[in-house]
This record gives C-alpha cells, structure tokens and sequence, in this order.
C-alpha cells in the first residue's frame, strides 16, 4: 500500500490526502513532524521535506505538486482532478497555482513566527507575505459560478484553494477577515459539508 509521510498540519501534506481520498486511491498515513522526526523523514527524503509518497516499490515521490500529478495520472479518468487538455485545463491550474502561492506564503508567514526568538521576528516580511496571500485569494473569490471554481465538477483548485484557506486563516487570523472572500467562504464550508474527508483531516 501506499505511504503518505507527513503531519495533517501541513496544508501541502493534507491536500495530498484529501485528493487521494477524493480519487480513490488508499494509503496509509505516516504522521511524521519535520520537527520531531527529522532522521526518520530523511530515510524517505534526504532533504528531510514533507510531504512523501512512498510507492509500492518502495519509489519516494516528493513535492505535493508532483505527488498529486501521479496520483492523478493513477486514477480513474472520470475521478481526475486536472482537466486532461484545454482551456478548463490551464484555468485549473491557474487556480491551483494562486491557492499555492497563498500556501507557501502562508508557512513562510507561519515558520518566521514560530521559528525565531520574537525579538528576531522581521515582521516587516510577515505583513509582506500577508498582502500576498490576500491577493491570491482576492483572485480565486472573483472567480464567477456558484460553486466550484471550475464549473460542473470538483476539481484541484477546489481541494488546494479550500486547505491553503484554511491555513491562512489560522496563520493570519489578525491580518485576513473571512468576510473579505465570501466566494472562498461558501465553497469551503460546502466542502466540509459535501466531504468527510475535510472534517476528518483538520
């Protein structure tokens, strides 16, 4: 069976869960903290990076980008979460790509925090990253339709868009209102309400 390496508090190792969940796919989870388990992860990752895939033949596969690529390519065809081609391909991973950004700018923001003594915190940096983040959602809650961002059908902007929302929300509670992104706001909780798999993974 497969391994998934990596804590649920990481938004990039959750994502990763739920798409699988989502296409079918099982796996085992491996919950291991960079923090706590940093010689253990190296055995599936030298860099020590999370998340980790780790395939049947024993085959590590790193970064959550590329591990929902293969999860994706492994699926049944009517379960993918990427578009195969075309326009509703490219505006998909548009999408997915502003939801990451917001994500990675997000720990940035999350790992200055928490990481460094608070006398050397450059907050400078966090406000920095959180006019980011703002913008990258300020995009995705513009996207037109009632539901999904892509319309007809749950796609990876979706997943990716709902977990790096609600990590950002978390990280910069005192920066972000909800209120600001009513779009992001109601795909999120129809998600929750439509999938377990959102429940059971925060």
């Amino acid at each position: 069976m497969l391994k998934l390496i990596g804590t649920y508090k990481s938004p990039f190792t959750r994502r990763v869960a739920i798409s699988a969940r989502i296409l079918g796919i099982e796996f085992e989870h491996v919950s291991l903290s960079t923090r706590v388990h940093a010689a253990e992860i190296r055995k599936y990752n030298p860099m020590g990076r999370l998340p980790v895939l780790v395939l049947e033949d024993g085959t590590s596969l790193i970064d959550s980008g590329a591990i929902l690529d293969w999860l994706d390519q492994e699926a049944e065809v009517a379960r993918r979460l990427v578009p195969p081609m075309g326009l509703e391909r490219r505006n998909v991973l548009q999408m997915t790509a502003w939801a990451t950004a917001a994500g990675e700018k997000s720990v940035a923001a999350y790992y200055e925090l928490t990481r460094r003594p608070l006398e050397r915190v450059h907050f400078p940096a966090i406000d920095a990253n959180s006019k980011q983040v703002n913008e990258a959602f300020r995009v995705l809650n513009e996207v037109p339709g009632d539901t999904w961002l892509s319309p007809g059908r749950i796609t990876q902007a979706d997943v990716s868009a709902t977990v790096f929302f609600d990590y950002a929300m978390e990280v910069f509670h005192a920066r972000l209102d909800r209120s600001d992104y009513p779009r992001m706001e109601s795909l999120r909780d129809f998600l929750y309400g439509a999938l377990p798999v959102f429940e059971e993974t925060a």
